[in-house]
């Protein structure tokens, strides 16, 4: 019965703020001040009626103190909406329908997206915790940590204990048979008690634990440095194979798109067929490759396969190509431009958007790239970071704030570009096959 009584509660949250987001706005764009407090006055009505009700529960978030809440928030959008409500004209009727579809558009928009950042949130947060409190169930919303005391020289861990109707802090000292607990009292008696093990609680309070990032980085191989030889073997690699795949891919696009030559369409169908084949079909084959050029257990062989093309980006640079006008070409060609001036100076900077695309998914697939490491690399001075961090979750995977925090670090960087970059993600997707 929880988890239906937590659905009905959510639904009726989600209909509430709906409502509530809804009487607002009209409320502010009509300069209807009247229901603006009115349902200000039932939201600060119903924080109080949540905040007395989780108190009477022993400070436990329930659905029997959040259900009143919001049934008093979506009282209090009728009257607020009831207030000042005058008879409606067509225009307004459409606004206000217009309005209603925005509201409920975005509020499923946000709940997707919320939804979707728990992994990221429950990452972030767990690499902010000591290892004890990484697996409580319920688990910690923010990182908390259990409160520490020195007893005869020792550092002990603190607990919440209700001994003789109060509820005191105490320090565990040893654990007995039949479940109990030697505790001792820190209410200044210091007398020892014994108690059932169920009827303690840690002391915890929040505490963000930056030191895991630090330990993190301790805890690599010598041969690391800290991190920084994997990075910049990471960061090299990932330069030129984005140097290699935007010179090699808009080279072969603009054959295709701008030049004449015999089989053309023939050959961009078998490119376009390459797709289709699996990276394992292909895998042995360019692995004796390398090693007939003596290239094993170097950093060559994850960029120079760049060098070649890649057909998805190949046929995307291809349409941004024939999106250009002819006449620019002829105009250049009048002026004595050859073919290499035209792509240099004419065409490229025209597909930026295209070319930031393709510079972006490059960048994520070298950065993420670990079959390439693990069947090419085997020094540990070459190692690239998405290889070095699965070696580090086999000798740390029992410590799982160090881990998480090691893989913060490894996709911050990620994270940050595709933060910056999405509008060039999604301008040079969108805009391929659109001719002018």
């Amino acid at each position: 019965m929880g988890l239906l009584q937590w659905l009905i509660v959510i639904v009726v949250a989600y209909i509430a703020l709906g409502r509530a987001l809804f009487v607002i706005i009209d409320a502010v764009s009509t300069k209807n001040w009247k229901s603006l407090v009115a349902i200000s006055a039932a939201v600060v009505v119903a924080a109080i009626v949540t905040i007395v009700l989780i108190h009477r529960g022993a400070e436990k978030l329930s659905p029997h103190s959040v259900l009143p809440a919001a049934l008093l928030v979506l009282a209090g959008t009728f009257v607020a909406g009831a207030i000042g409500r005058a008879t409606l004209t067509w225009e307004e009727t459409r606004r206000r329908a217009q309005l209603s579809r925005q509201i409920k558009l975005h509020l499923v928009l946000a709940t997707g997206a919320l939804f979707f950042s728990l992994p990221f949130y429950w990452l972030i947060t767990t690499s902010l915790k000591p290892d004890e409190r990484t697996n409580v169930l319920p688990p910690d919303l923010i990182p908390m940590q259990q409160r520490r005391v020195e007893v005869d020289g020792e550092m002990r861990r603190v607990y919440l204990a209700e001994i003789d109707g109060r509820t005191l802090r105490v320090a565990k000292v040893a654990e007995l048979e039949g479940g109990l607990w030697s505790v001792i009292a820190l209410d200044g008696s210091e007398n020892v008690r014994t108690l059932p093990g169920h009827r303690v609680r840690p002391d915890i309070y929040p505490a963000l634990r930056w030191q895991n990032y630090g330990d993190a980085l301790a805890f690599l191989p010598p041969e690391y440095q800290r991190g920084l030889r994997p990075l910049w073997n990471t960061v090299f690699v990932t330069l030129m194979s984005m140097v290699a795949t935007v010179l090699s891919s808009s080279l072969v696009a603009f054959s295709f798109a701008r030049l004449r030559w015999p089989a053309r369409d023939l050959l961009f169908v078998v490119m376009l067929a390459t797709m289709m084949i699996p990276g394992a079909v292909t895998m042995l084959p360019v692995f004796l490759i390398f090693r007939s050029l003596n290239w094993i257990d170097t950093l060559n062989p994850l960029w120079v396969g760049a060098l070649f093309g890649n057909g998805f980006n190949i046929f995307l640079l291809r349409q941004f190509f024939l999106t250009i006008p002819t006449e620019l070409e002829d105009a250049a060609k009048i002026d004595g431009c050859s073919y290499f001036v035209i792509y240099w100076k004419i065409m490229l900077p025209l597909i930026k958007p295209a070319l930031a695309a393709i510079s972006i998914f490059a960048f994520m697939g070298s950065w993420n790239n670990f079959m390439g490491p693990l069947i090419y690399i085997s020094s540990p001075e070459k190692m690239t970071l998405a290889y070095a961090l699965q070696l580090f979750q086999g000798l740390h995977g029992g410590e799982p704030a160090m881990m998480m925090a090691a893989a913060t670090l490894v996709m911050f960087p990620v994270l940050v570009v595709f933060f910056f970059t999405q509008r060039y993600i999604i301008e040079g997707v969108t805009l391929t096959g659109i001719k002018g």
